[in-house]
């Protein structure tokens, strides 16, 4: 089956619910991608896996992404080894209460996927009994991968993708990018100087000596003292 004829079948499977078809990626690596109501999310992975001509057998994957105010999409993506076709499946969440059912009893598979994405966006999975913490220490508060979660490492330490390509380390001609998870200047505490930073002025935590300026060189010893250029006369020599 065709990307397009995936997302059809799709449709129909899962109607008089309204499921939103489209495609994703372009030439060999199109694949079919269905936006689903939340409420048949669980319903749309048992269609996709038990009709016969989707036959969507593999679990690959499931996670999430924040779209902020709109709240979070939970994505997964099945594929079919007997077609050799997928389907990307979208469900989309309300940011004050994310929750949709867990599919762990249609592929035992999303277990460990479901735990880290309730782990890293805070999306409740219903049914899932065991959605203990996964990567993270149990004392760790927040989820990191909400767009909103301030990451403290990346205010403490420089950040190795902060400068572009044609950046120099004392500033260029392009303006500085703040890196995800870095709050704007003033919005969370105050921010130490980054070891090696140029022009900067020192943070409450120190931090190295500003670099020189571009083309600002330390000044050269001036020529040495006409008694300093004397060399005193070998022993023994002729006055």
């Amino acid at each position: 089956m065709t990307p397009e004829e995936v997302g059809r079948r799709m449709a129909t499977l899962l109607a008089p619910a309204e499921a939103t078809p489209s495609i994703s990626g372009g030439q060999r690596h199109a694949r079919a991608t269905v936006d689903v109501p939340a409420a048949n999310w669980r319903e749309a992975l048992r269609a996709a896996r038990d009709d016969a001509e989707l036959a969507c057998d593999y679990f690959d994957w499931l996670s999430a992404v924040d779209e902020l105010a709109e709240g979070f999409d939970v994505v997964a993506h099945l594929w079919s080894t007997r077609h050799r076709h997928g389907v990307l499946l979208r469900a989309r969440v309300a940011r004050e209460t994310p929750v949709v059912a867990s599919v762990v009893d249609v592929y035992p598979g999303a277990a460990w996927h479901e735990r880290e994405t309730h782990e890293m966006f805070g999306i409740d999975f219903a049914g899932h009994d065991g959605l203990l913490p996964l990567l993270l220490p149990p004392e760790f508060e927040g989820h990191p991968l909400r767009k909103e979660f301030v990451l403290a490492s990346r205010v403490a330490k420089p950040w190795p993708g902060a400068k572009e390509p044609g950046e120099s380390e004392a500033g260029g001609g392009r303006r500085p990018i703040r890196p995800p998870g870095v709050p704007a200047p003033g919005e969370w505490g105050t921010t130490p100087t980054p070891a090696g930073a140029g022009n900067v002025g020192e943070g409450p935590r120190g931090g190295t000596p500003a670099r020189p300026a571009p083309g600002a060189r330390p000044a050269r010893p001036g020529p040495p003292a006409a008694g300093d250029a004397e060399r005193p006369a070998d022993e023994g020599g002729t006055a």
